[in-house]
């Protein structure tokens, strides 16, 4: 196995700014996962999530940030690297948010700076994994230069397509 160097976990684009998670920001990122409309978590469970994810950071060097505007300084979503359905060595790009903020560029500005990230890393390639129905993030997908691999069908999640990008040294 090839070792990575840790990725980058304060990341700065024209309008945002991507920042390790604090554990205050457990009742907007609950508020973000009741957007998908599945049931409500407690902000105490949410708090515990977070902690788990701070962990899993300093164990894996990878990342999910949250993404916050720099001019409104609010929350509104997150942008970063996971393990999900893939590898550590190839890890997943996900993102997700407020439907507030949509069709404003942020997905797409905070994508292009955690690909970045990634090749700092010393990664060669990423994955993402999507939702068929999700319009919205398979834009994105496009516009990082991504492309499609395959289509699966998922138990749980439905129809699931697999996108993959190499990421220049």
């Amino acid at each position: 196995m090839t070792a990575y160097k840790t990725m980058p976990y304060h990341l700065e684009t024209e309008r945002l700014i991507l920042r390790p998670w604090a554990e205050s920001d457990a009742a907007e990122l609950r508020d973000l996962v009741a957007e998908r409309g599945k049931g409500a978590l407690t902000v105490e469970s949410v708090r515990a999530d977070i902690v788990e994810m701070l962990g899993a950071t300093e164990r894996n060097g990878i990342a999910l940030l949250p993404v916050q505007r720099k001019a409104e300084g609010d929350f509104i979503g997150y942008c970063g690297l996971i393990i999900g359905r893939s590898t550590l060595e190839e890890p997943e790009i996900a993102y997700e948010l407020f439907r507030r903020v949509h069709n404003n560029g942020y997905a797409t500005e905070a994508g292009r700076a955690v690909l970045q990230a990634a090749a700092a890393t010393g990664r060669q390639r990423l994955w993402s994994t999507i939702g068929t129905w999700n319009m919205p993030s398979l834009r994105v997908i496009e516009k990082l230069g991504f492309e499609r691999d395959r289509v699966e069908v998922e138990e749980k999640a439905g129809e699931v397509a697999w996108f993959t990008r190499m990421l220049s040294r």
